[in-house]
């Protein structure tokens, strides 16, 4: 064997090495069904007292799952709620979401798998959403415009770009608010939050 040929196999031969090597594109993200990472995600909000003071509380215990047609189904734990103060969380649960009786809240959307369809690891993509949040029994719609960022083959980081508002009023919790805001002996409790998230999937 000449010393060109011998050159020439062993060029082809890591040639063909290098290409059976080749990582293989990860699959489309419309491509199985999602399931919410509870540890990885957040879910906060800020209540304001007395017409001044802001404290971010959130809800410990968040579950779901985006289906592989874009069913997006988050279930909030209620009693999970973490406002810091054990009092308080003792009050919110029983006085103001009356978890005995209500103890989750349910957030649902429709996403258009076809505008994930190109994304790639490690890009992102801002999406609007139409979706309905359930609490103790009454619907509301909402919107958020969310950022997308693809940071693994398998798993989807979903972030709030605006705070999402959500009024007591829509799903009668003004009572609530009220026997809040005596307990406390609070000159005011604000009906508004806003609302932001951070949601991990993996597939």
């Amino acid at each position: 064997m000449t010393n060109i040929f011998r050159i020439t196999a062993a060029a082809a031969f890591l040639t063909l090495g290098a290409c059976s090597q080749a990582p293989a594109e990860p699959p489309a993200l419309t491509q199985g069904a999602w399931t919410l990472d509870g540890e990885a995600s957040q879910l906060s909000y800020v209540s304001i007292k007395a017409g001044e003071i802001a404290e971010v509380n959130s809800f410990e215990t968040v579950s779901g799952s985006v289906s592989e047609d874009g069913v997006a189904v988050i279930e909030i734990d209620l009693a999970s709620v973490d406002t810091g103060v054990d009092i308080r969380n003792e009050r919110m649960r029983d006085v103001f979401f009356v978890v005995a009786d209500n103890p989750t809240a349910t957030v649902t959307a429709q996403i258009d798998p076809a505008a994930f369809e190109a994304l790639g690891v490690g890009a992102s993509t801002m999406q609007m959403l139409d979706g309905t949040l359930s609490l103790k029994g009454i619907e509301a719609p909402f919107q958020a415009e969310v950022t997308v960022t693809r940071t693994g083959a398998d798993r989807v980081l979903a972030v709030s770009n605006a705070p999402v508002i959500v009024e007591a009023g829509r799903f009668e919790l003004t009572g609530g608010l009220a026997e809040l805001q005596e307990l406390a002996n609070l000159d005011s409790i604000t009906p508004v939050v806003p609302v932001t998230f951070s949601l991990t999937f993996e597939r």
